[in-house]
């Protein structure tokens, strides 16, 4: 396959994955070091903090010195579990994004314990570089949900039984669907016609019906119900 055409399109997405991460505190860590390295020397030099690590126990240590925005690691590490330090990271600080690289789609016990584990965002290593990635931090930098569609069956499969509290209201959804896409509290209230604070007010009467912690909990509750439709990349 001739790659070339798509070059200029990934030059385009690199940019605009510099701007969404403008400020952020960034822990990679990759088992594969050339990805890693090719991963880290795009973002070297821009306003953020970049460290990185190879092995599930100096990836924890970062995560726990640096207390990053966003960890962006793989499913294998050359040392321990990229699966392992998802839920060694939730457990610990809920509030840090996590997007997890997919080596195989077939390791679906793992897939799902991370999905388990609170993970942010699950992306498929082979579709890095199209529009994928800038997808995928969008959603997650704006406190949404990523999983890619050859694994959204997988997200969903187990949770049929559970549901909110209370039926949400057509105006909860929308907000709900807008949340999982990665919108701002502004950005949603801009496409809806309304106030920041009058979304605020939508995402507490969420965050009791379904119940959900938080916004990403309560787009990931959404999601895996059926409650909303999968957000567009």
């Amino acid at each position: 396959m001739d790659f070339t055409p798509k070059l200029d399109q990934i030059r385009r997405n690199t940019s605009q994955i510099h701007n969404l991460l403008r400020d952020a505190r960034l822990v990679v860590c990759f088992g594969n070091r050339a990805l890693l390295c090719t991963f880290v020397g795009g973002l070297i030099g821009q306003d953020h903090l970049v460290v990185a690590a190879t092995c599930e126990a100096a990836g924890l240590a970062l995560v726990e010195q640096h207390q990053p925005s966003m960890v962006v690691l793989s499913d294998t590490l050359e040392e321990g579990s990229g699966v392992a330090l998802v839920q060694a990271i939730k457990q610990r600080w809920p509030t840090i994004h996590t997007l997890l690289l997919i080596s195989q789609e077939q390791r679906q016990e793992a897939i799902k314990s991370a999905i388990e584990a609170g993970c942010d965002g699950l992306l498929v290593e082979s579709r890095m570089g199209l529009g994928s990635s800038l997808a995928a931090i969008h959603a997650i930098s704006g406190g949404g949900v990523y999983v890619d569609r050859s694994l959204a069956e997988l997200f969903r499969r187990g949770h049929g039984d559970g549901g909110p509290l209370e039926p949400l209201s057509e105006r909860e959804r929308q907000v709900l669907s807008l949340v999982a896409r990665g919108d701002s509290n502004g950005e949603i209230g801009q496409q809806l016609y309304v106030s920041a604070d009058t979304v605020k007010t939508h995402l507490r009467h969420l965050c009791r019906k379904l119940p959900a912690r938080d916004r990403t909990h309560a787009a990931v509750l959404g999601l895996r119900w059926g409650l909303i439709d999968w957000p567009e990349a």
